[in-house]
């Protein structure tokens, strides 16, 4: 079993937010892999499936945490003690304020760079934990993060977006069976990250 986590916050009031970024990469695997129905559990929303890979099929749990962003570690730990699975076993999708719009990037070790998120997916898996870092961009001042994070994409920013969900989706075989820079270079080869600002590819 691998655990696929994203990193967002309950209720359709913030279903279309930057910070929901990584529900919604779940939502489209568990629909173009016909993973099972949503259930409560884990502090969260599970679904199960099968994804297959040249090396044959791997179960899959997806999570998504319901105890809001900051707190999302709770709910991937308790999944990982269930399963006994270590950090080795869980990948957690999130958005990325220091990748421009549309740049991924797969991490494992090191802090968690002010996101509060991760840092609560370190406090309770461990700092191996892998991560998915799926570019937003920066609104450019500090204090308008939180208020950008927690808005919707624009309608310009359609395109990409759509193109990431997509991407990030067909390549989990890749993930699952080859690892992190397999992974990473699948992703920007189909959808390859727009042309924009330098400001908001802070820290890349």
């Amino acid at each position: 079993m691998h655990i696929l986590a994203g990193q967002g916050n309950p209720g359709p009031k913030y279903a279309g937010n930057r910070h929901n970024l990584g529900f919604m990469v779940l939502d489209r695997i568990a629909a173009d892999y016909s993973f099972g129905p949503w259930k409560k559990r884990f502090q969260g929303e599970a679904a199960e499936g099968t994804v297959r890979t040249s090396n044959g099929p791997q179960k899959v749990l997806l999570l998504k945490p319901q105890t809001f962003y900051n707190e999302s570690g709770r709910s991937a730990g308790e999944a990982a003690r269930f399963y006994k699975l270590t950090a080795n076993d869980v990948t957690v999708f999130h958005d990325e304020i220091y990748l421009a719009p549309g740049r991924v990037r797969v991490k494992r070790g090191g802090g968690h760079s002010g996101n509060n998120g991760i840092r609560s997916m370190i406090a309770h898996l461990g700092a191996d934990v892998r991560r998915i870092r799926l570019g937003v961009g920066h609104p450019g001042d500090k204090s308008m993060v939180m208020p950008y994070v927690l808005s919707d994409f624009a309608k310009a920013e359609k395109d990409w977006v759509e193109a990431l969900l997509d991407a990030a989706s067909r390549a989990l075989p890749l993930l699952l069976q080859e690892g992190d820079e397999r992974y990473q270079t699948e992703v920007l080869r189909l959808a390859p990250a727009p042309k924009s600002d330098p400001k908001q590819a802070r820290g890349e």
